[in-house]
């Protein structure tokens, strides 16, 4: 009995128990089926067996996302992007917008996203004014910060939400005005839902995102993700049938996001877990509070820069108990996006009433983000059992803004070295599109913890090279209930395997970001190579609108 591709010479990085560094890996059909020296797997090699010689590259277990939006993501690619270098400032963005606008149909939206007023020359937010005076009113036009949790919105796209100067802010969300108390364009949380409906796309819009993002994503060695929603409940019926056509090739374990949808989900009787190896469905997930980049979350004591703001919070702690209480005596794990300390405090509030109530063993509740979670919270996670999913990525992208809202507090952002040595178990995420999704950055992140003026937020919270490759992989299977069948390199797991351009046990800690992914392959096939393009639809970026 022959393999059908052996991988020879390599560093394999097993992120087994004993986290054993071995040379070689035979794969049949869509399995490992032996692990272990050259000498040991050469008896696998047969005329029709494929090798792949590794010339010393590390290959890794397939890399696990464990949260990020993968239709949003998809639907960024496609509109202007406000991180590339060309952008330094609102005057940038402006004449990026007017040249779209003279190329798209009246009536159509124009999108830009990654916007980040922070990074603008003139520090400052757009107004709908300025969009409207020298972009366009005959198009909604709409910008989404790079947080996903502001946006800015002309005129057009205003009336379209049916948002007015009379419009009262929403429970949790902001309109926000001018000196005149007229609308300036800006959407705060909870305000920005009347214009995500006014957009209104459709599902063969949504499928052509999911196939976009499901490329980049296999280019960046993702083999699975945990999708942390949007549109739903269409969003979680289109990702069912992108992965059943074959033209999502990622694994996807789906969270049912916010309170009425999942409660029809759980009417049907279905929960946590019911799928196939391709397609699960995953956790019940509500947001309790805001972003940690603008900063909108919830604190138990203020930001530094204002004594009067402590973020926003979405739930009181009665509702949440309602909302997941329920969800959770019906067989769902749980879990919610929590940023702030006082965020995280509710919920496991709401995690150690579920459990008295409903008692149950390895439920693998989840905090998403889990962002400030200070030393008293993380005690009360390791004595409950949950699972965190952070995002070290952020280091990179927002650190700076931790340092000035936070202080002292800053160094329990993202606490990944306090959480490990309390036994809690860390899966790694993006939360793409708000930041790159590229699990070698994240792990640069979690080991290096640098801002990008270069200072390092909470030395102590540093990990391992060894330690940050098994939160984004076998941690990530952890979190889904999959551990026994991916997220590490063993006899009789899911051939999900990464092939690196280099040796990441052995290059500096602080190159990590510059190593790149030559090979992904998923259920034993290889479905990207460095330098070789994949069947495409030559038409398919070019005919999707993006809608966010």
């Amino acid at each position: 009995m022959f393999a059908d591709v052996v991988f020879v010479n390599g560093q394999v990085i097993s992120v087994d128990s004993d986290n054993r560094i071995l040379e070689a890996v035979a794969v049949k059909r869509n399995r490992i089926e032996a692990v272990g020296t050259n000498e040991e797997i050469k008896h696998w090699i047969g005329e029709r067996t494929k090798v792949i010689d590794l010339q010393g590259r590390s290959l890794l277990p397939g890399f696990i996302d464990s949260h990020l939006h993968l239709i949003g993501y998809g639907r960024t690619r496609l509109a202007i992007n406000c991180k590339d270098a060309s952008i330094q400032s609102n005057v940038d963005i402006i004449g990026k917008l007017q040249r779209k606008a003279v190329s798209t149909p009246a009536g159509s939206w124009i999108v830009a996203t990654g916007y980040n007023e922070r990074a603008m020359l003139e520090g400052r937010y757009l107004t709908r004014h300025e969009l409207d005076d020298e972009v366009s009113t005959e198009h909604p036009i709409l910008i989404i910060r790079t947080c996903g949790h502001i946006m800015i919105a002309n005129s057009k796209a205003l009336e379209l939400a049916g948002v007015n100067e009379q419009s009262v802010d929403p429970e949790g969300g902001v309109f926000g005005r001018d000196e005149s108390r007229r609308l300036n364009g800006l959407l705060v949380e909870a305000a920005m839902d009347p214009v995500k409906h006014a957009m209104n796309p459709t599902e063969q819009d949504l499928a052509r995102a999911a196939e976009i993002a499901s490329r980049d994503f296999v280019s960046l060695g993702i083999t699975t993700i945990h999708d942390a929603g949007g549109f739903e409940p269409v969003n979680m019926r289109i990702l069912q049938q992108s992965v059943r056509s074959g033209r999502l090739k990622v694994r996807v374990y789906a969270m049912v996001v916010h309170e009425p949808n999942f409660n029809r989900m759980r009417q049907t009787c279905l929960s946590t877990g019911l799928g196939d190896e391709r397609f699960r469905i995953g956790p019940a997930k509500i947001f309790i509070d805001g972003a940690s980049s603008v900063p909108t979350l919830a604190t138990r004591q203020p930001y530094e820069t204002n004594p009067e703001d402590s973020g926003i919070l979405y739930y009181t702690q009665e509702n949440m108990n309602d909302a997941l209480i329920a969800a959770h005596r019906d067989g769902y794990q749980i879990t919610a996006h929590a940023q702030g300390d006082w965020a995280i405090e509710m919920l496991l509030n709401t995690f150690e009433e579920a459990l008295r109530q409903y008692p149950r063993d390895n439920h693998r509740h989840r905090i998403e983000h889990a962002g400030l979670a200070m030393p008293d919270l993380i005690e009360r996670m390791a004595k409950l059992g949950i699972v965190t999913v952070p995002n070290p990525n952020f280091f990179t992208e927002f650190g700076d803004i931790y340092i000035k809202h936070f202080g002292a507090r800053r160094d329990y952002f993202y606490p990944i070295g306090s959480c490990l040595k309390a036994g809690i178990v860390v899966a790694g995420a993006s939360d793409s599109p708000v930041s790159n999704c590229n699990p070698l950055i994240g792990i640069h992140g979690a080991v290096n913890r640098l801002t990008p003026s270069g200072t390092v937020v909470g030395e102590e919270q540093k990990i391992s090279v060894m330690e940050a490759i098994r939160m984004y992989t076998w941690s990530g299977a952890y979190a889904s209930f999959e551990e026994d069948r991916k997220g590490s390199i063993e006899v009789g797991k899911l051939a999900d395997l990464v092939v690196l351009n280099d040796r990441i046990l052995d290059v500096t800690i602080d190159s990590i970001d510059q190593l790149r992914v030559e090979m992904t392959m998923i259920d034993g096939e290889i479905v990207y190579e460095l330098g070789k393009s994949p069947d495409a639809d030559d038409e398919l970026e070019e005919t999707v609108n993006f809608i966010m």
